[in-house]
């Protein structure tokens, strides 16, 4: 069987929380925290990080994974989508290894309360069906039929509109929010193109909890919040 890659993709660039990548949390570096999950996963058979900064691929080898290469200009950019980023960093591991992926699991550096069992969950996703590729959800706080709106001509109008209108919360659909916790795709579905709705996408439901993503600096202080109180 061809082996699992796991990505780590961290540029040195972040606008919402300065430094977020390298920023300590409860003492440790944000990144560690992705590298310490993926090497708890049994069935990881390699981890890459992907990164254009010095200071980043320092600290990922400190957590004990070679970083060999930094992340060319084209691809280290605001605008660079991340799937070609995942790309380029699963074919170096290839190269390494001398053959092909199975599966590829990106991890992503914000979302540090995801535990192994969520990689796994998403292993397991890929391996049972028909999928293409796997996605971390949770329950959404707001739902687009009911308590979101956009505005038209100026007026707030619903999201979206049943053709019959929903009164109560209780009675939308259910609908759930992505979480970059864990993006995994089988191998050859990682090589079609850069949008992941393009194929059969399943999903991994993961606890409101473990799934939070530093995006503000208002996360990353719920974050702290949480793994305070969880390792209390």
């Amino acid at each position: 069987m061809s082996g699992v890659i796991v990505t780590i993709c961290a540029r040195g660039g972040s606008k919402g929380v300065p430094g977020k990548n390298l920023r300590p949390l409860l003492g440790r570096p944000l990144l560690a925290y992705a590298i310490e999950c993926a090497r708890a996963c049994a069935e990881v058979s390699g981890i890459v990080v992907s990164t254009d900064d010095d200071a980043i691929a320092a600290a990922a080898e400190a957590c004990g994974v070679c970083v060999p290469f930094r992340r060319p200009p084209e691809l280290a950019t605001d605008s660079a989508p991340k799937l070609p980023v995942i790309r380029h960093a699963a074919a170096w591991m290839e190269e390494r290894w001398g053959r092909r992926a199975e599966l590829v699991l990106d991890l992503d550096v914000t979302v540090p309360l995801r535990a192994p069992e969520d990689v796994q969950a998403c292993i397991s996703a890929l391996r049972s069906g028909d999928a293409d590729a796997v996605i971390t959800v949770y329950e959404a706080e707001r739902n687009p039929y009911f308590n979101m709106v956009e505005l038209q001509g100026g007026w707030a109008q619903p999201v979206a509109r049943p053709a019959q209108p929903i009164l109560r919360r209780q009675d939308a659909p259910r609908v759930l929010s992505v979480t970059p916790a864990v993006f995994g795709f089988r191998r050859d579905f990682l090589d079609r193109g850069d949008y992941i709705y393009a194929g059969r996408v399943a999903t991994v439901e993961l606890p409101r909890e473990r799934a939070v993503d530093i995006d503000t600096e208002l996360d990353f202080a719920f974050v702290e919040f949480l793994l305070g109180n969880r390792r209390r």
